[in-house]
């Protein structure tokens, strides 16, 4: 029985560019085509940051 489910929740793409970051992986190792959701996923794991969402800008030192 193979463990690739059709129906995988977006998070398990997550899941696994987080993974693949721990283990060393460059981050164009992702396995998913250009402009699919699979690869913003995958990317947000890799990099630890929701794609939509703005940079956090620095904070004040006053």
């Amino acid at each position: 029985m193979s463990e690739k489910d059709p129906h995988r929740q977006p998070d398990d793409t997550i899941a696994e560019g987080a993974r693949a970051r721990a283990r060393g992986r460059p981050r164009d190792a992702c396995p998913y085509p250009l402009n699919s959701p699979e690869r913003t996923g995958w990317l947000e794991g890799y990099d630890g940051s929701p794609a939509d969402r703005a940079p956090d800008r620095p904070l004040d030192n006053g």
